[in-house]
């Protein structure tokens, strides 16, 4: 008997039995075969269910010893292989049809050194794991704003989120990574040892290895910071967003901020006004003393005539969970697209508000960040991470339950973006990418831009043969 499997060329290898027994043997995992009734149980569904392909072969690894054994296998039959940490790729890289994935799922500890304000985790953490952690000391450290998104993913990638402002993207506060490489060989990646690695491994994404744990660095906060969350009516969006621009543009770099576009849906405990109702939600965080950030952040709550005002101290591990309800997980389709912008002008605030009130379903958001402070005192090439001068960031996250739907929203995604590139500046976020199936180096160019070249001799050092490519892939310098 055999496994068939794809490979890294697209043809197809026929693993013999023994071979795959003799893998299963060596894990302390589960080694899962597609044909197997356990496949229909993964432990971590991906998020996003236009791309729910069944592998042929799934390492569920309890450790980095496991991740060796399943690379290393990977690696001698040449088999595609793709990398699954918390599954919330947008564009579908947490899987792959016949293909083998290597699923760290099951990798969700987290230790925190409270002296040294640093905290160990392992990248099958999702975010709420890392806050439940660190905030036991009042320590956190750069995520993002889902509590169930992967830390690795996300980090790897870049990183925003509510502290971004005030201490940087994800990747900026990684103090070390131990990573296993294409080789099979485990590498500590840091300024100190093999610092090439450790610059690619900051934004450049799962092309240099599987990374097993990652080092984060910590900053004080909470258990209690100031948040601002004001619903505003759709229809006045233009408005409440051109005086939250001329607001943000100025506010301290302990306030990081954005604008929601969406359908509220009727959720138990909030006011009916609000219920199943467009509306625009300007939100905030304050890094810093909840007092002060309540007075900090009262503008965000004076833009217009608000229908609904949720402002308060709140727990961070709150904030952090606030907006889990709109991504539930292995429901939603989603195609997503970003475009940064170097001015967020009044016709761009227009735009975006006719798209706000044109989306294809009540799922669909369309926001506007804003970015600076912490994110644009790192130079663009002292991490893989680009794109550290633009101010604001606009972002269409197309989302839908029905595939019959699927060409329709993909089609509403792609135009909303198209036109909003005619404000930006031409660069995209590759944690914010679409469809799986576009363009393997879609977006590569211009999110890497001076930094590619490096990242491919990197690429090269580390992993020739490009086995790690179901992702934003960075090709080796030949």
């Amino acid at each position: 008997m055999t496994v068939d499997v794809i490979t890294r060329d697209g043809s197809q290898v026929r693993v013999p039995d023994d071979a795959v027994d003799g893998l299963a043997s060596r894990m302390r995992g589960a080694l899962v075969r597609g044909d197997d009734p356990a496949a229909d149980a993964e432990p971590c569904e991906v998020w996003n269910a236009m791309h729910v392909g069944r592998p042929a072969l799934t390492a569920r690894c309890s450790g980095t010893a496991d991740v060796v054994d399943a690379v290393n296998f990977a690696r001698e039959w040449g088999l595609l292989l793709a990398v699954r940490g918390g599954g919330h790729s947008v564009a579908g890289f947490s899987t792959v049809q016949d293909g083998m994935v290597v699923d760290l799922s099951g990798m969700r500890g987290v230790q925190v050194d409270p002296d040294r304000r640093l905290a160990r985790v392992q990248a099958g953490a999702l975010l709420g794991d890392v806050d439940r952690e660190t905030q036991a000391f009042g320590l956190a450290t750069p995520l993002g704003r889902v509590s169930e998104t992967g830390v690795a993913g996300l980090s790897l990638g870049g990183g925003y989120g509510h502290l971004q402002n005030r201490h940087g993207l994800s990747c900026d506060n990684i103090v070390a990574a131990q990573v296993v490489c294409a080789d099979g060989e485990i590498r500590t990646a840091s300024a100190g040892v093999n610092p090439d690695l450790y610059w690619a491994l900051r934004g450049g994404g799962g092309n240099f290895g599987i990374v097993a744990s990652f080092t984060f660095r910590l900053c004080p906060l909470g258990p209690t910071v100031a948040f601002a969350g004001t619903f505003y009516p759709l229809e006045d969006l233009a408005d409440v967003e051109r005086r939250w621009r001329d607001h943000v543009v100025g506010a301290p770099d302990a306030v990081t901020s954005f604008v929601v576009s969406l359908t509220f849906p009727a959720a138990p405990g909030m006011p009916e006004v609000i219920h199943d109702r467009p509306v625009a939600v300007v939100g905030g965080l304050y890094a810093g003393d909840p007092d002060d950030g309540m007075r900090v952040l009262a503008p965000l709550r004076e833009l217009g005539t608000p229908l609904f005002d949720l402002s308060q101290p709140m727990p961070y591990s709150v904030v952090q969970s606030s907006f889990d309800a709109l991504f539930p997980r292995g429901v939603l389709r989603a195609y997503w697209k970003s475009q940064y912008l170097d001015a967020l002008t009044d016709d761009a605030i227009d735009a975006i508000a006719a798209r706000a009130l044109d989306r294809p379903g009540p799922m669909t958001l369309v926001n506007t960040f804003h970015i600076g402070g912490a994110v644009h005192a790192v130079g663009a090439e002292e991490t893989a991470f680009a794109e550290r001068s633009s101010p604001f960031m606009v972002s269409f996250d197309t989302m839908w339950t029905d595939a019959a739907q699927d060409s329709e929203a993909v089609d509403w995604g792609r135009s909303a973006w198209q036109e909003m590139a005619k404000f930006g500046n031409g660069n995209v976020f590759l944690n914010f990418t679409g469809l799986a199936d576009e363009p393997a180096q879609a977006g590569v160019d211009s999110a890497f831009g001076r930094n590619l070249r490096r990242l491919a001799q990197v690429k090269a050092a580390y992993d020739p043969d490009n086995l790690f490519q179901v992702n934003n892939n960075v090709l080796p310098a030949s």
